[in-house]
């Protein structure tokens, strides 16, 4: 049965990214490279979760984050006076503030030359796969790397000579994935190996989406573009100052994701209130039954549906913190359930993230944040569908 629906569910997720399509016509060439893709990601999806060596792998990666974590603790503890030991910790002290550690860590690679080396590499191998261009594939990489507004940052020089289909697919690579600065808060919240999982998965998933939503041939002048992967300027600052800037970044991303948590969360118990006061039942249980048929497609049985369809909801209104919050606290999930749920989650594909990346744009090439502002809820739509075939296959795995 399990087989019949994700069948169903890849007919459902091609047909509702072919009605977006930028150019229906040219998708029939990309057929081939959407199969390849699909393959690999649902023999990678198998090794990790069904092999030997695969289980182990996702293991130690999710065992080197558990005692970075436990470093973060150690500074946090210092500061907060023993509250995490004490068992005072609060989900700003466990979940968030390890973020800061994460960040000096990446700035300690950056200052190394490691993290650009490494985005080169990723990037070519992916490139290798996708045929969707080197500056695409290096884009997709460094969202996982440096941050989904960084990328832009990193290719500044490069923004205005990009045409309207580059930027879909690096904005779309951009909320389509997370950033390793906040991969720690969401293991802190849900299981560490669909984290690992959902971040590889998506990356392959973005590009089957691109092939259908926004499908063209790479621009030659631009595969000779192998600089973005190095600075374009030559980084001056010394290594106590890069580093201290990068944890800086990292204090100010926990003060953002605060600020959006008690807005968002505030918000929709608000709603919640007003909807179970008029109606009798809650906002997001009437979002949960119009969301159901997709979980169901996902693979997640229709008793367990309508909650994994208000988490759908509650995800692309607030961000995924909030809908992890909330997945945290239900009870009595299949395993299955679990697993499709937690890697649905592991995306930046909210209205929030659009927003940032707009925002970015406009002190970076004003010109370029009108033409991503022009396809945003494209591009939202898009990035969900990234998510649905992530958890769509994890959910024919399991």
């Amino acid at each position: 049965m399990k087989y019949l629906i994700f069948i169903l569910c890849l007919i459902a997720i091609f047909l509702l990214a072919y009605l977006v399509s930028f150019d229906r016509k040219m998708v029939k060439k990309k057929l081939k490279t959407i199969a390849i893709i699909l393959g690999i990601q649902i023999l990678l999806a198998y090794v990790f979760l069904h092999t030997t060596i695969g289980i182990k792998i996702i293991g130690g990666a999710s065992k080197l984050f558990e005692k970075l974590l436990g470093y973060a603790n150690v500074g946090i503890e210092f500061v907060f006076g023993g509250m995490i030991e004490g068992g005072y910790a609060t989900f700003l002290l466990t979940a968030l503030f390890p973020i800061v550690f994460i960040c000096a860590l990446l700035g300690i690679l950056q200052y190394f030359k490691i993290l650009p080396w490494f985005i080169k590499i990723m990037g070519t191998g992916l490139n290798k796969i996708s045929r969707l261009g080197k500056l695409e594939s290096y884009s997709a990489v460094s969202a996982v790397i440096i941050g989904m507004t960084a990328v832009f940052v990193s290719i500044k020089d490069l923004l205005p000579k990009l045409n309207k289909q580059q930027m879909y697919t690096i904005a779309a690579c951009s909320i389509s994935t997370v950033d390793l600065s906040i991969v720690g808060a969401y293991m802190n919240m849900i299981d560490p190996k669909f984290v690992i999982l959902a971040i590889i998965l998506n990356l392959f998933s973005v590009f089957v989406i691109l092939s259908i939503v926004n499908p063209y041939n790479p621009d030659e002048e631009n595969e000779a573009l192998t600089v973005i992967s190095q600075p374009a300027e030559k980084d001056e600052r010394g290594f106590f100052e890069i580093l201290s800037d990068y944890m800086m970044d990292g204090f100010n991303l926990v003060l953002a994701i605060v600020a959006m948590l008690l807005g968002f969360v505030a918000l929709v118990a608000f709603l919640n209130g007003i909807f179970d006061g008029i109606f009798g039942v809650d906002f997001q249980t009437i979002l949960g039954y119009i969301f159901a048929p997709f979980a169901f497609l996902m693979g997640v049985p229709w008793d367990e549906a309508v909650r994994f369809g208000g988490l759908i909801a509650t995800k692309l209104l607030s961000n995924e913190f909030v809908a992890m919050t909330s997945f945290i606290e239900m009870e009595g999930l299949s395993e299955r359930s679990t697993g499709i749920i937690s890697v649905f989650l592991v995306s930046f594909a909210n209205f929030g993230s659009i927003g940032m990346i707009i925002g970015a744009l406009k002190g970076l090439c004003p010109d370029q944040s009108k033409v991503v502002a022009g396809f945003s809820l494209r591009l939202l739509y898009g990035a969900t569908l990234v998510s649905f075939l992530s958890a769509a296959v994890v959910g024919l795995i399991l």
